[in-house]
């Protein structure tokens, strides 16, 4: 059992209430002695895409509301720079990391060498594969796939079918896996039947909205400009496809998808050239991760109510709700939780009242 975590599991019938108890207990021989005003580490893949920045103000705000104070490194989604940004943080003695990896299967060796120094990690929103991981906090990824698989099936013709080009994230984040299943999850079976027909599909390396452009642009000069939908993953895969449609004078007549409420993708929607995001309420996420980060630091017990098979243990996780967004409910939603402002959103648009 890894000293830095305990692992109490309770009965079946009690942790649909207790959960998954992790308590750290004391500190293992070869960690200092706890600060007062604790220290975390914050490695994170990129700082390219607005919601990664939002992300990191975020956790940095809260963290110092919770009396801690926060290292931050950004490794622009290169394996081997994070792994020296991690060895850095490690070497500058933080009481706890949060790890936001470029790449999961390559971050276990980050985690090995915190857990070497006595450091417990969190993994952030990405999956860590293949280690002993303390603790995984996410949004349901399986259920952000669903909700863009259902927004597609939903707009198949009764008597119809529906064309479709698939643009999925980078290969080496686990979640784009994870999208994708939920996506099928809904799909699949109007594949199978001929109600959906996939005219197109491929992995944006790196999530670039560039590499999503040149995939949207393949599939045009394949099939022609006579497809219905464009299942994007995240805004800024949707933002590269749409440029693309703009291009061929089709923006806003093909259904598109997205992840994240963006900005950009939040106008592109209220516009019409975008049709849907998935919301994840970063404020949340941000809070509690900075929340459980002080947590694990101090030694403290913390709840987690899931857990999530990373390919060597089941890591006790804390996973969040999502929301569908459209023109429809941008008001009732990113804009109500006061994530985007209103001025903004309906910038160059008919703001609702």
């Amino acid at each position: 059992m890894n000293p830095r975590i305990t692992l109490v599991i309770v009965s079946c019938a009690l942790s649909v209430i207790t959960g998954l108890i992790v308590s750290r207990g004391g500190p293992p021989k070869n960690l200092a002695p706890i600060r007062s005003r604790p220290l975390i580490g914050l490695s994170m893949d990129t700082l390219k895409e607005e919601r990664w920045q939002s992300d990191r103000d975020l956790f940095v705000k809260r963290a110092t509301e919770l009396g801690a104070d926060a290292s931050v490194l950004a490794a622009n989604s290169d394996d081997t720079r994070q792994l020296r940004d991690v060895e850095s943080l490690i070497t500058n003695k933080v009481d706890a990391l949060v790890i936001i990896p470029h790449n999961g299967a390559a971050m276990a060796k980050a985690v090995e060498m915190a857990a070497a120094a006595g450091i417990p990690v969190l993994s952030y929103d990405r999956l860590i594969t293949g280690c002993d991981l303390d603790l995984y906090i996410t949004f349901d990824n399986i259920k952000v796939g669903e909700l863009q698989g259902r927004f597609i099936a939903d707009r198949v013709p009764p008597n119809g079918k529906l064309r479709l080009i698939r643009i999925y994230g980078s290969k080496t984040d686990n979640n784009a896996v994870l999208f994708k299943q939920g996506q099928d999850n809904i799909l699949q079976p109007l594949i199978a039947t001929g109600k959906i027909e996939v005219l197109h599909e491929d992995w944006a390396e790196d999530w670039k909205p560039e590499n999503a452009k040149k995939i949207a642009n393949a599939a045009i000069t394949k099939a022609g400009p006579n497809f219905d939908a464009i299942l994007a993953s995240n805004d800024g895969t949707a933002g590269g496809a749409i440029q693309a449609l703009i291009e061929e004078g089709l923006a806003g007549k093909i259904i598109v998808t997205g992840q994240d409420a963006d900005l950009a993708a939040c106008q592109r929607i209220v516009h019409g050239s975008q049709t849907m995001t998935v919301y994840k309420p970063l404020t949340l996420l941000a809070g509690q991760a900075a929340d459980v980060a002080v947590k694990m630091a101090q030694r403290k017990p913390i709840i987690a109510r899931a857990e999530t098979d990373n390919g060597k243990m089941k890591v006790p996780s804390i996973l969040l709700d999502i929301v569908a967004v459209t023109k429809e409910n941008m008001m009732e939603t990113v804009v109500k939780d006061n994530f985007r402002k209103k001025e903004d959103v309906y910038q160059g648009a008919e703001a609702k009242p």
